[in-house]
């Protein structure tokens, strides 16, 4: 069994440095994001949902990223449960995976991530491979139905961050892998396309469900009925 270590891979200088110059250059999106909000609102207005709404030139150059203190929770949640198995939906430059990284590294594990593009992929992988997690980390290239379909089980944790319409898609497809009393963790949970999945998680049964302070974050725990004799 590899050895639990303390908090060390996120406070180690080549992943800060890494994570700060990443979110510095993720500022950027408030710029991409006012130059395309018009083409935007008007994909909205005409009843197209986040994922048809943006725009391939949108989705390259955004990181659309998890805030500092956002990683720093997936970091402190991943070490609290002691999650080996991490899975990641929406990879992007790869911020919110060096954290789940760093963590899984910690804990004697390792990150399944997975992006559709295909430029974000190769800019993630290097992105890891700066911060020396590049080894933990199985970057998946491709649509995450497809590309999470063999995860095996047991999954103790999952971050969903990609397309919010797919949400509940990829809950369903690594529902099978998940043990009992994993975490899954959603973001932007306040975007429309997320409805059907926090129907989802908010309606008891296997999971208990909260958000999080500020409506953007929705923590679930997979709670599934054991019978017993």
């Amino acid at each position: 069994m590899s050895e639990v270590k303390p908090m060390a891979t996120l406070a180690d200088p080549a992943v800060a440095r890494v994570l700060d110059a990443l979110h510095r250059d993720a500022r950027k999106d408030v710029r991409h994001g006012l130059a395309v909000l018009p083409r935007f609102l008007i994909g909205k207005v005409r009843g197209k949902s986040l994922m048809q709404a943006l725009t391939p030139a949108m989705v390259r150059r955004m990181y659309l990223p998890v805030s500092p203190s956002g990683g720093r929770l997936l970091y402190a949640l991943a070490r609290g449960t002691g999650a080996r198995s991490i899975v990641e939906f929406g990879t992007s430059f790869g911020i919110s995976t060096i954290y789940l990284a760093a963590a899984a590294l910690d804990n004697g594990g390792r990150v399944i991530t997975t992006e559709i593009e295909a430029s974000k992929c190769r800019a993630a992988a290097d992105n890891l491979r700066r911060a020396g997690l590049v080894d933990v980390v199985d970057v998946r290239e491709g649509d995450a139905t497809a590309t999470l379909a063999d995860v095996a089980a047991p999954v103790d944790m999952v971050f969903l961050d990609g397309w919010k319409d797919l949400y509940l898609p990829v809950l369903d497809r690594l529902l099978p892998a998940l043990r009992a009393g994993s975490v899954v963790v959603a973001d932007n949970v306040n975007f429309a396309d997320a409805r059907p999945y926090l129907d989802r998680v908010r309606a008891g049964g296997d999971f208990a469900s909260a958000v999080l302070p500020g409506g953007r974050m929705e923590l679930s725990w997979y709670l599934p009925a054991v019978s017993v004799g």
